[in-house]
């Protein structure tokens, strides 16, 4: 659009309808729009509005609007394509800065001067470039590190409930994670839709008390934005953080929460298209659009970068067979389970190991990596907690009286696996050799560790194990 007759040429007096956040605009068959395209939109008031195209025929045009359409009217707004696609200004200065979900800055602090701008639909990675996850991601939470180890690249989900500390554990993680042992750059990119202005103010606060801010660039989509703003806001941080992982080299790891509210935006804007609705309402294509999300995590052959995801789901009545838990399950590797009855007995965080799972923690941890007997622990702790929710379970229907010594000693641990171990302060940040030692103190309970301990080798055990190993050997350090 550089001269003066193609810029006449596309823009248009001729919107014919406007329905929920989508606008329909007679092309009067003139054509040359794209599919993605931007428009700007300007409203008989002189306000200006931005939208994408959604769909386009030879006479239509359907425009999902970013800003919402309330106030639109039908006469004599004006609809001008831009020949683009949507695209963001990103540079290294957005460390520490707070962006609304367009990418607005909302801090106070100007605009931003951008390095380059690049399109939010980012550039598909291609197979045989992908690097396998392997580094392991300190997360200062014991449930995670030691038995759902978080790995470099990995898209590592969080499915949570309503009124389930959820926000409180992405924050924590947010401002404790980081790569152990190395001095490498670390970055996290916050990206909130659909949230409340609360939930909004905490996260600032929290960051900007903690001193974490630095390293964060926070994308805050509130719940009473534009419905069509969450399915920008997340291909906008992402933008971000392939810059900064894949141009200067930063570990990157990235929050999207909440992905369920990401969800029932797409199946509004489908509801608005009249597309046929396929489960539960959710548009057909639902995984294809949520594999362009999660996809975009990992790291490339030849790039000293690497992106990290961590999308945080509610579920709706807790019901993990959801569409929406369901289908991130197929794309993603694992997930990590924040459990109700655990949050019922006042335990932080309440994840529940059991239901969860880090398919790419076995190729991560151990010699080299954290310690040598982090496999072993984390197999017996898991074996333990396991078998002691049973009896548990047992206990509450024919009582203890027919429980062996053995028995007895399994439920004490699970209790004390929840209280000493899945329970922690909310700024306590405990490293991988603390959480392994807490680990083995709850093992130790056990009189006759060489016959309960069966998923941990009798070498290992003499080494580590508190009663039999040398008190003076430091173990503090990465074991190679």
């Amino acid at each position: 659009m550089t001269t003066k007759e193609t810029y006449e040429a596309r823009e248009f007096k001729t919107v014919i309808e406007v329905s929920g956040p989508l606008m329909f605009v007679d092309l009067q068959g003139m054509g040359g729009v794209s599919y993605g395209e931007i428009v700007e939109i300007l409203t008989t008031a002189g306000e200006k509005r931005r939208g994408q195209v959604l769909d386009v025929s030879k006479n239509l045009a359907v425009i999902q609007c970013f800003e919402g359409t309330s106030g639109l009217e039908t006469k004599n707004t004006m609809c001008r394509f831009l020949g683009e696609t949507m695209k963001i200004g990103v540079s290294r200065e957005m460390l520490g800065r707070v962006f609304n979900g367009r990418g607005e800055p909302i801090d106070g602090g100007g605009d931003i001067v951008p390095e380059k701008t690049l399109d939010i639909l980012g550039s598909p990675i291609n197979p045989s470039a992908r690097q396998y996850p392997r580094e392991f991601i300190e997360t200062g939470i014991s449930t995670i590190d030691t038995l759902l180890t978080l790995v470099r690249g990995q898209k590592l989900p969080l499915f949570s409930g309503s009124g389930l500390p959820h926000n409180m554990l992405a924050a924590q993680i947010a401002r404790q994670a980081k790569v152990l042992g190395t001095e490498e750059e670390f970055a996290v990119i916050f990206s909130a839709m659909g949230i409340t202005a609360d939930e909004a103010r905490f996260f600032r606060e929290d960051f900007e008390e903690t001193g974490a801010l630095d390293k964060v660039v926070l994308f805050l989509n509130l719940a009473d934005d534009p419905a069509i703003e969450r399915l920008l806001t997340p291909r906008l941080a992402l933008t971000v953080a392939e810059h900064l992982a894949y141009e200067n080299d930063y570990h990157v790891l990235v929050i999207l929460t909440d992905i369920t509210s990401y969800a029932e935006s797409l199946r509004e804007v489908a509801a608005a298209r009249s597309e046929v609705p396929s489960r539960r309402g959710y548009p057909g294509y639902m995984y294809s659009d949520f594999s362009t999300i999660y996809e975009r995590a990992g790291r490339i052959h030849g790039k000293k970068g690497s992106i990290t995801q961590i999308p945080i789901l509610t579920l709706p009545n807790y019901d993990i067979t959801h569409p929406v838990p369901d289908l991130t399950g197929y794309i993603t590797e694992g997930q990590v389970y924040v459990d109700i009855a655990l949050n019922r007995k006042g335990l932080y965080p309440p994840i529940n190991p059991l239901p969860s799972l880090s398919r790419l923690m076995k190729d991560t941890i151990g010699q080299g990596s954290t310690r040598s007997d982090h496999k072993f622990v984390s197999d017996q702790l898991y074996a333990l907690y396991a078998t002691g929710r049973d009896l548990r379970d047992l206990v509450a229907v024919v009582g203890d009286e027919s429980l062996s010594v053995t028995d007895k000693k399994v439920l004490e641990f699970a209790e004390l696996f929840e209280q000493k171990f899945v329970n922690q302060d909310y700024h306590e940040d405990r490293s991988i050799f603390e959480s392994l030692d807490i680990g083995w103190e709850l093992l130790s309970t056990f009189e006759d560790p060489y016959r309960v301990l069966k998923r941990i080798p009798s070498e290992v055990i003499d080494k580590f194990h508190p009663e039999k190993r040398d008190k003076d050997t430091n173990f503090n350090t990465v074991d190679i």
